[in-house]
């Protein structure tokens, strides 16, 4: 089958099915030939509640549909290819019992990049976009931060008066990239602006001209009258940047910052979800309820 045939027969079954296909910006970029949204995990989520779509096909990552169903109960969701995140993977519910055990008496937060029993665990959450806004709310000098340990760091820079004890997690494609990384493609670029995500390690961020989340980072681009940039993130957000804006350099750090999970999903896995209805996500009904308050109790900061 060509590609224009699959792509035919993808949205003749969306359409008979009332399906929608969410697609994030780490996907494969031939994945928004036929997804209905493409964006950060949040973002996504909050969009498809606005649809009156009865399925709901996530290119993405399990934390990612977990979000989307507890956001999103009466929908069906499913998973083409049932990828963990591996930041996500580094804490599970046991240890987030035993991180707070250890630090008792003192208000967790927990990025969106979590699965939902540890959602379920802690008092708020946030995305790299409002992680410094939802501390700040919680008017406390003391907060425990999982699972992304650069990401709390960069929000403990950011509020000088808060202490954050972060749990040792991590994202592997960011930690991949380098200072030395950014450097060289500086001399090479000396006219670019640098834009780094917050998931980046400490050194990284300290040498970058803008630090944000994947949609601030698009957006930084899109509006800058700077023509070029040096995008220190995951290589999908590289190249719809490429994409879209084809009168400004974009230029990645390296080809090989791309997350193995996130490119798992294609055109006919597309396809194969939407014949066969498989890899339903389910969250437990007590562990959604808890997660949904820690959600919500963001959604009231932003």
């Amino acid at each position: 089958m060509d590609k224009k045939e699959l792509i035919n027969r993808i949205n003749k079954l969306k359409k008979e099915k009332n399906a929608i296909i969410l697609a994030h910006c780490y996907q494969n970029i031939e994945i928004d030939l036929v997804a209905d949204f493409v964006g950060d995990s949040l973002g996504l989520s909050q969009l498809a509640a606005k649809t009156n779509a009865d399925k709901i096909i996530f290119a993405g990552v399990y934390f990612m549909a977990e979000t989307a169903k507890i956001l999103n109960p009466t929908k069906k969701v499913y998973l083409p290819n049932v990828s963990g995140c591996d930041m996500a993977d580094m804490i599970n519910l046991e240890q987030i019992k035993n991180f707070k055990a250890k630090n008792p008496n003192v208000p967790v937060v927990c990025y969106i990049n979590s699965t939902a029993a540890v959602k379920s665990e802690c008092d708020i959450c946030c995305t790299s976009s409002n992680a410094i806004e939802v501390v700040k709310s919680l008017n406390t000098d003391k907060v425990l931060f999982v699972p992304d340990k650069y990401l709390a760091n960069w929000v403990e820079k950011n509020l000088k008066n808060v202490k954050i004890t972060a749990y040792q997690g991590y994202c592997p494609t960011h930690f991949k990239i380098n200072a030395e990384d950014i450097l060289n493609k500086k001399k090479k670029n000396p006219r670019a602006i640098t834009l780094s995500h917050p998931e980046c390690k400490n050194e990284v961020v300290e040498i970058s001209d803008f630090v944000g989340s994947t949609t601030q980072m698009m957006e930084y681009c899109k509006k800058s009258n700077e023509k070029e940039f040096i995008v220190a993130t995951e290589l999908g957000v590289v190249q719809r940047l490429q994409r879209d804006y084809p009168n400004k350099k974009i230029i990645p750090i390296s080809n090989e910052i791309f997350c193995p999970s996130m490119k798992e999903n294609t055109l006919e896995d597309m396809l194969y979800t939407l014949e066969n209805e498989n890899n339903e996500v389910k969250v437990n009904e007590n562990i959604a309820k808890k997660a949904i308050n820690c959600i919500d109790r963001m959604l009231k900061v932003m």
